[in-house]
Formats: C-alpha cells, structure tokens, sequence
C-alpha cells in the first residue's frame, strides 16, 4: 500500500473517486442532489455514481464502486451505511471519505468531520489520510459501536418519522417508552485478565468517540488501539431513566480515569441471558462474543488536525 503521505497527495491531484450515497438515510434523499452538485464543483473525477435505494444490496453496490479503483470512495448515510461501508475499505489501498446523511452521525464525529456538506466535501479535498481502528465484534467489523439491551429493542422499534422531526433525541425517547416493561440482565466483561460482574438495563462497548450524538468521555478516541466499556444507569430503572434523560439534553463529559468505564484492546462479553448484539445499528450475532481492536484498520479522510496515531 501507499503511505499516507502519498496516498494524500494522490487524491488532493487527481481527485478520482467514487460516490455511494444512501438514499433512505435521514438525509440522503433530501440532499442527494446537494451532494452530486459539491462533488462536481470539487473538480473530483467520479469514476461512478451509486446511489442506494434498497440497503440490503449495500454491499454489492460498493463493491461495484470499488472496482473502478478509486483513490477515495465517498460515502453519504447514517451510521449504519458508513460501518457496512467501511469494512470493505479496510486493508485496501482506498480510503473512506465519509459525508454525514444520519440521525446521530457518531462516526464522523468521532472523525472530527463537519456535520453540514459543504465542510464535510471541504476535508475531502483539504485534508489528510489518516488510518484509524476498526471494531471487530465477533468476525463482524464496525466503526463505532456495539450494545446489549434496551438500545437492541430501540434499534427495532424507533420511527423513522420520529428520527426526521427529533434527530437524535429520537432514541433516548423510544428507550423511555421500552424501559417500563424491560427486565435487566448481567453481564460479565473480561478484559486484560480482569473479570467485571454489573446488573444493568444497557452495555455498550465502543470503538469511537461518541454515542447517541454525545461524546462518551473527553479521553475516549477511534484512533488509541482501546475500547471502552461502559453501562448506562444499572438495574434500577429510575436509575437509567434518569441517566437518559440526562444523555438526552446534555450528554456526558467524563474522563475514563474518573468514570465507570472498563478498557482494553479485547474485551471478553457474557450475558446471563444470552442476549442480541445491536451492532452500529444493525442487530446481528449473541452473546458471548469477543470484542477487538484492529489497530490502524482502514484508511480515511479526515481533517487537518486529526491526531494519527
């Protein structure tokens, strides 16, 4: 593959690239010709266009995309489309470059990405490649995150015409309408030789820096080789209930050191039940399942400023 460096330079003069777009995605739709016109005054050299109507051939229209050999696949949606995106970026010599079309757009925060399309097709053409971790819960990769409980259920039952109005209000609000009738559940988190034992509503283990829209914790990173484990509230309801609600109005700031937070490089998950894996929005795989960091996994554009490590 190419260094970084090289690879930069690459897309900055030649600008070849192809565009995936999700058209069912919040915004996707409403903004796809948004899109193709700031890809067009970008002077970028499309070598396709594929705009996606049904998500469940995601993974053949990108590879179609990939087979024209773009130095830069561009990549508009949700959180959803950008995690299937990704891993058939990873370990090519293609980076990610990612346009924020969701509810929540975790990842491209995570990223440090403007969340409004004409800053977000700025870092495309002014920015560096960077090479960040990739998730891998059980032999499934994501980029951002993976849960077990209440947001399973959410995941299932949110609204979508909740999610246009509300934004990313919409999923704290659909967990307060499960949380009455949802029993708690124990999990057990091994991580670095140590066990963990917590009774809890809701686990979520991160490979980004934010969940729901809100930073995790002012320390957490996508690019540290290091996942962060972590419940919300416990098995009280009124506990969680509160902890939503203030997740729902003014997130967290909170330091690893100082939270209630497990970390490590691989984390061993068991749940008493065996539970569902709510995977970047998409339910797949149970419980237990082994959690890992592939350090320095895929390829992206990000802004000048981003720390790669």
């Amino acid at each position: 593959m190419r260094s970084k460096a090289d690879h930069t330079a690459a897309i900055h003069e030649h600008r070849r690239a192809a565009l995936v777009v999700n058209t069912r995605s919040r915004r996707g739709r409403r903004h796809y010709a948004e899109v193709l016109r700031l890809i067009e005054a970008a002077n970028f050299q499309l070598t396709g266009v594929h705009p996606i109507t049904d998500p469940s051939r995601l993974r053949d229209i990108v590879e179609r995309a990939l087979s024209g050999n773009p130095d830069l696949l561009i990549a508009g949606g949700g959180d959803g489309t950008l995690s299937s995106t990704i891993r058939h970026v990873a370990g090519r010599d293609v980076a990610l470059g990612a346009l924020p079309l969701g509810t929540t757009n975790n990842f491209a925060r995570s990223l440090g990405l403007p969340l409004d399309l004409p800053g977000a097709v700025r870092v495309l053409t002014e920015g560096k490649v960077a090479d960040i971790d990739l998730g891998l819960c059980g032999d499934r990769p994501f980029a951002n995150l993976a849960s077990f409980g209440v947001s399973v259920e959410v995941a299932g039952t949110v609204r979508p015409w909740l999610k246009r109005i509300m934004g990313r209000s919409a999923y704290p609000l659909t967990a307060m309408r499960i949380l009455p009738g949802h029993q708690p559940f124990r999990a057990y988190i091994t991580a670095d030789g140590r066990r963990h034992e917590l009774l809890t509503h809701q686990l979520n283990i991160a490979n980004g820096r934010f969940h729901g829209g809100w930073q995790i914790a002012r320390d957490a990173g996508i690019d540290n080789r290091t996942l962060v484990a972590y419940q919300l509230g416990s098995g009280k309801r009124l506990r969680l209930i509160g902890e939503t609600l203030v997740r729902a109005t003014t997130g967290r700031w909170r330091s690893l050191a100082g939270g209630p937070f497990v970390t490590g490089s691989e984390i061993l998950v068991e749940t008493d039940p065996p539970m569902a894996a709510d995977i970047d929005g998409e339910v797949r795989l149970r419980t237990p399942l082994v959690i890992k960091t592939i350090p320095n996994g895929v390829r992206v554009m990000v802004p000048r400023d981003f720390v790669d490590r």
